[in-house]
């Protein structure tokens, strides 16, 4: 069943185009990642999705109604937005801010009930910023900004979860700690659409992934399709080399210097005295 549907979706600023004839569906209980190099579209495709960004032409649809046409309360207790940056002028404290995340569920005047309280302290200890409570959210780090944000969207309890790249600021533990608890909260029913900067997180974590490149589509499909050396250097217009990590077996990417292509380009292997295949990728996987 698909929760969500892009069709033929176009938007951009000032008269000029971004994301051009954008098409895509997100399946219920799917961990979908949209890649992309900077300035391939995945902002302006999140805003349009979000509701932010207004499209130019196309449509995009939620549980098979019009997303514009959804009144935002009720969309809220649907849907969860984490953006990547978000500017908080008042001083909320950390639990202040994440309690917020239950306001689409409550009247305007109703108070907080034992659901809400435990919907809170979930959130809290999923996302480990229960000892943040108190402290001022514009007086933390970037990290610690970037798990309260996550911790607010779990608050309401979604059935979708979209996220613009949730592992910002992040440091190496709470990037694999933070993609981990998603990866957890889709195998327990909550489907997820992510933009990912990170190819190795995205191939780890992913059920399927969506590859962006100036403005389209250029591939759609599981990890072990988009997560491959040549379509990655179409894309990023830089040499890698994909590999199966020994662990889990998914792909993984390693970049390449372009000082030491050159170099190795016309220096035999160590192991075979051979060229190393002069740079045409047949032998980098």
């Amino acid at each position: 069943m698909d929760l969500l549907e892009v069709k033929n979706l176009t938007c951009g600023y000032n008269g000029t185009d971004v994301i051009r004839d954008v098409s895509f569906s997100i399946r219920q209980g799917e961990f979908l990642g949209i890649l992309g190099p900077n300035g391939a579209g995945k902002t302006t495709l999140f805003r349009a999705v979000t509701g932010i960004l207004r499209p130019g032409a196309g449509s995009i649809l939620y549980n098979g109604r019009k997303i514009d046409e959804i009144p935002a309360r009720e969309l809220a207790r649907e849907v969860a937005v984490l953006p990547q940056v978000l500017d908080v002028s008042f001083p909320f404290s950390v639990e202040e801010f994440v309690r917020m995340g239950r306001f689409a569920r409550r009247g305007r005047l109703e108070p907080f009930g034992k659901e809400d309280e435990a919907a809170v302290d979930k959130a809290m200890a999923l996302t480990e910023i229960q000892d943040l409570g108190s402290k001022i959210l514009n007086h933390l780090s970037g990290g610690e900004r970037q798990r309260v944000l996550l911790a607010q969207a779990l608050a309401q309890e979604p059935k979708l979860m979209l996220l613009d790249e949730p592992t910002t600021h992040l440091d190496i533990r709470h990037q694999v700690e933070i993609l981990g608890l998603l990866s957890k909260l889709n195998r327990e029913g909550l489907t997820i659409a992510a933009i990912l900067h990170d190819l190795n997180l995205a191939a780890e974590h992913c059920s399927r992934l969506i590859m962006l490149a100036e403005g389209t589509v250029a591939a759609d499909g599981p990890v072990e399709k988009i997560i491959d050396y040549k379509l990655i250097e179409q894309v990023y217009k830089t040499v890698v080399v994909v590999k199966e990590n020994p662990i889990s077996g998914k792909p993984y990417v390693v970049l390449v210097r372009k000082d030491f292509l050159n170099e190795a380009r016309h220096t035999p292997s160590p192991l075979t005295g051979e060229d190393r295949g002069g740079g045409d990728g047949k032998k980098r996987r």
